[in-house]
């Protein structure tokens, strides 16, 4: 029996919901579709200002919570019953620097303990989410991954467009995977934008948008390449790289001419609007099997 089977008809035997904490994006709702279409309940906790109400109709109960309310999430999982619980969907890292942060934010007594009282290294993205998922775990919450309810969602192996990388470009990918993957390892980011085998910009905690419109703005003469991996070590319960069509607009007025991405590790989200949205715009994408 899977782990899919196991969680799915555990779920469907006791009746408890799957909970589900989102963030933005489409990954939460085509999760919460996902799970629905397999009879299971779902218990959202929606982040405030990350993510979207189209959940709403999808999940048996949902709540807002605040991003820096820990203690809250925890409590509304409780209030549903749900003793599973899976993260999907972007929060915007940036947050954790904006100015007068603890009156922006309002942490709760539990955020304020995790963050400052637990025995953390650092607070690169894995440490921190492990302090996360640790802290449900306290309360008797397990955490797994979304992906094992929608597997589909991960890009297979192969050139998806039309258009293929020309040989020039294939060197840059080349090249660009190996800096993406040293990033990656360090935890610092997941993708690299590079042109005739040097990098123009790499993604760290402004996310992937953003350094898309970095590289755009420093190459200007476009035809650049970004290669987007998981990291070498990647918890598939939390930050797994996800591109949309998103991306494929961002790229496109950023002026790239190439995509790659990581086959079996990579969230591609409304696969088929993707691939003839980058065709229409010339747009290579390429999935590699490391």
């Amino acid at each position: 029996m899977t782990r899919l089977q196991s969680l799915s008809g555990q779920a469907t035997r006791t009746s408890e919901p799957i909970g589900l904490l989102a963030g933005s994006g489409r990954f939460p709702i085509l999760f919460a579709a996902a799970a629905r279409a397999q009879g299971l309940k779902v218990a959202c906790v929606g982040i405030r200002d990350e993510a979207s109400p189209e959940l709403i109709p999808l999940c048996d109960s949902f709540e807002w919570v605040g991003v820096a309310r820990l203690g809250g999430m925890i409590r509304a999982f409780k209030r549903a019953r749900a003793r599973q619980m899976v993260m999907a969907g972007k929060v915007r890292k940036r947050v954790m620097f904006t100015p007068r942060r603890f009156l922006h934010l309002l942490p709760d007594l539990r955020m304020i303990q995790m963050w400052y009282g637990r025995n953390r290294a650092d607070n690169r993205d894995d440490n921190l989410l492990l302090s996360v998922i640790a802290e449900f775990e306290r309360d008797g919450i397990a955490v797994g991954s979304a992906l094992d309810y929608c597997p589909e969602l991960l890009v297979k192996p192969g050139i998806l467009t039309q258009r293929k990388p020309q040989a020039r470009e294939l060197e840059d990918i080349r090249f660009g995977w190996r800096l993406a993957k040293e990033m990656g390892r360090l935890d610092v980011g997941q993708s690299v934008a590079v042109k005739e085998k040097a990098a123009i910009a790499v993604e760290a905690i402004e996310g992937t948008d953003r350094c898309i419109e970095r590289a755009g703005e420093l190459c200007p003469a476009g035809g650049w390449t970004l290669v987007k991996v998981a990291k070498p070590e990647q918890d598939m319960r939390f930050d797994v790289p996800t591109v949309g069509v998103d991306t494929i607009e961002n790229l496109r007025k950023a002026g790239a001419g190439v995509l790659a991405i990581e086959a079996g590790r990579t969230i591609l989200l409304d696969e088929q609007e993707v691939i003839r949205l980058a065709d229409r715009h010339r747009i290579a994408i390429i999935a590699i099997d490391e």
